[in-house]
């Protein structure tokens, strides 16, 4: 019998890690060097969050996403705990509050200004104190606002309603007892319905985050475990395996796989959008990634990075920050205790066209809720709200806004109101007769203002506030883009020459009326 090798038709097949330029990572940051096994990263489309060495408390470090370099000795820090920061998390549906954790056994959300910091930020939004001992993880809820989960050395997770006006919160809406060792990582499935956590004494735990019940608990696997829900399977790893396990049986792994060379604490990513698992050692410098099927083997093997610099923890970019024209799917942030660094790693699809690949890029959770806070206390599922990356597309799912008050009506009103009511009005909040309005701004010019607006905006982001392009591409559309609105100025100046001398020759002509008379 002929051999005959089983290819697979993948067209993740080929990613390769590309790292930055040594221009485009973060030098001289003083990583913490605490032995908590955690991330100590986190990152979205503006900024890049790490936890940072502080003498006589804890603190972390929030740097704007394009300040890459050299990092100042005194750039200030978010120092408002106690203890050591154990973890940070951004705010999925504001990338400007963050939640960090401690060793003083609180919680404590920030708000990030939008301008640079300019010295140290001490005073925190809300201080949540529930836990006795020191808290170790923060989740924020997939698809509801204001819903935050914790994690402590005193065996609890807690869930948090931020949606108040207090701003120290003092007892969680929900506290899950039924662990009995240190929780190491939590993962929500899609719609955020459930939660399952990885525990030292060697066990999963599936719960129903809202009733505080245990759905199903599996058999250990090892002495540390990291583990990572999506779309109807758990995916967990230990210092030298990594189990594929089918959500509804615990018991027996669909399929498991053998790490060679892997000494300390697995860290897996899985993106949901292309069904890959990345799996990043902490102690090394290697990124293995496979790909998620339903159908046997279930797990497959693709290739893997590698990397002579070991790395401390990893942060993640969301989906909508990666760059969609090289053909990213997928940013990682090593943070390289050895050099004060952290490097961005990009995970590419290696494509000729430039032109924007949908087969790559399925619809994504966007930067929208899809529950309010007490919608989802109150037993509400929703998946998240979708959004497309290709540049200048629009939500897919949004939900329905409330109707806003238009500015004038396009059809006339049955009856005229009097004068004085109009007046009245107008006194009160601005609002003018559309015959006024008309007269001093046709319509067609409100409509390509609002294109020339739309058109400034490229994958939801204005293109005058964007980051220097670091490629050769981001460079050609930056330029065509600075060459179109060269254009348009110069018709607008065109337009203002025109209208000036039209009104130099009516002043004109009104001088030479006014001598006849």
């Amino acid at each position: 019998m002929s051999w005959h090798p089983q290819y697979r038709s993948s067209k993740f097949r080929h990613v390769f890690g590309k790292p930055a330029s040594k221009e485009n990572c973060y030098d001289s940051v003083p990583i913490t060097r605490s032995v908590h096994d955690n991330h100590f990263c986190a990152v979205n489309p503006h900024f890049i969050a790490v936890v940072t060495e502080c003498a006589g408390g804890g603190a972390f470090l929030v740097i704007p996403l394009h300040q890459t370099g050299k990092l100042d000795p005194h750039y200030p820090k978010v120092c408002g705990h106690r203890g050591n920061v154990l973890d940070v998390k951004w705010n999925p549906f504001d990338d400007f509050e963050i939640a960090s954790c401690s060793e003083d056994a609180t919680v404590k959300i920030w708000s990030i200004p939008k301008q640079l910091l300019t010295k140290n930020l001490t005073a925190c939004r809300k201080e949540l104190v529930g836990h006795a001992r020191r808290v170790g993880l923060v989740e924020w809820h997939p698809t509801a606002a204001n819903i935050l989960f914790s994690c402590g050395y005193d065996y609890k997770v807690m869930i948090w309603n931020l949606d108040t006006k207090e701003s120290v919160i003092v007892s969680p809406v929900r506290t899950i007892t039924c662990h009995q060792d240190v929780i190491l990582s939590m993962s929500f499935n899609t719609n955020g319905s459930l939660l399952a956590t990885t525990c030292k004494d060697r066990k999963i735990r599936i719960l129903d985050p809202r009733a505080g019940t245990v759905l199903q608990v599996s058999a250990g696997l090892g002495a540390v475990e990291q583990g990572a829900v999506g779309l109807g399977r758990l995916l967990r790893t230990a210092q030298s395996r990594c189990q594929h396990l089918g959500q509804d049986d615990l018991s027996v792994p669909l399929t498991e796989e053998d790490l060679d060379g892997s000494s300390g604490v697995l860290f897996p990513f899985y993106d949901s959008d292309t069904n890959m698992l990345y799996v990043v050692g902490k102690g090394d410098g290697n990124i293995r990634y496979y790909e998620v099927s339903a159908d046997k083997p279930y797990l497959s093997y693709l290739t893997e990075y590698r990397s002579y610099n070991p790395q401390k923890g990893m942060g993640v970019m969301p989906k909508r920050g990666l760059d969609v024209s090289s053909c990213e799917i997928f940013r990682f942030y090593k943070l390289i205790t050895t050099k004060s660094l952290i490097e961005p790693v990009s995970m590419i699809v290696p494509r000729r066209s430039e032109s924007y690949q949908e087969d790559i890029y399925p619809p994504t959770a966007a930067a929208q809720p899809s529950l309010t806070a007490q919608e989802w206390l109150n037993g509400m599922n929703r998946g998240p709200v979708l959004v497309s990356l290709r540049p200048g597309s629009e939500l897919l799912s949004p939900r329905p806004l409330p109707p806003e008050r238009p500015l004038f009506d396009s059809v006339a009103p049955a009856s005229p109101q009097p004068l004085g009511q109009t007046a009245k009005l107008a006194a009160e909040d601005g609002w003018r007769p559309p015959s006024l309005l008309e007269e001093k701004a046709p319509r067609w010019a409100a409509e390509r203002r609002l294109e020339e607006k739309k058109s400034w905006l490229t994958n939801g982001f204005d293109i005058f506030e964007c980051p220097p392009p670091k490629t050769e591409n981001e460079l050609l559309q930056m330029f065509y883009r600075q060459q179109e609105e060269i254009r348009r100025l110069r018709e607008l100046v065109t337009q203002r020459e025109v209208q000036a001398k039209q009104m130099e020759l009516e002043i004109k002509n009104l001088r030479m009326r006014f001598e006849q008379f």
